[in-house]
């Protein structure tokens, strides 16, 4: 059951609208895409692989991770490299289902299948592509607050 609630404030308050859920799912997405008229956030990301440059949809992305002074966009099937750092994509991905999970990963919540308790507080998320990806425990709180836990 959603339940809608509307209040006014005074014309010197900020507007904003808070969407509660249990999680961030493909209808929730849709409802923030309609609410975001004007939303600057970005639809897709740049990467490059073999010269080439491609736009990846944020829909696509499972993660993204630094290495080696690298930083790399993974989809279900294929990679590609960024020319951004990892603190500057996730400043770009703030307030989308992305979120960051260690230090050299941003990962997007909406593509986990299921998360399971680790070893010393770590979760292990399973993805849609059963690759498994370890959440450190100083993210954990993080994972629990985007998935309602």
């Amino acid at each position: 059951m959603i339940k809608v609630r509307v209040e006014t404030i005074d014309s010197n308050e900020t507007e904003e609208i808070v969407i509660k859920c249990h999680e961030i799912n493909a209808e929730v997405l849709e409802i923030m895409k309609k609410l975001q008229v004007n939303d600057s956030r970005p639809t897709s990301l740049v990467g490059t692989k073999d010269e080439q440059i491609y736009t990846i949809k944020l829909k696509d992305i499972l993660y993204i991770e630094a290495t080696e002074n690298k930083t790399f966009i993974y989809c279900a099937n294929d990679f590609f490299e960024s020319k951004l750092k990892l603190y500057e994509i996730e400043e770009l991905l703030r307030g989308t289902p992305f979120f960051r999970c260690s230090k050299s990963m941003i990962l997007h919540a909406s593509k986990i299948n299921y998360v399971s308790p680790a070893f010393n507080g770590r979760f292990e998320a399973r993805m849609i592509n059963d690759e498994r990806i370890i959440i450190s425990r100083q993210y954990v709180p993080e994972l629990k607050k985007i998935l309602g836990i």
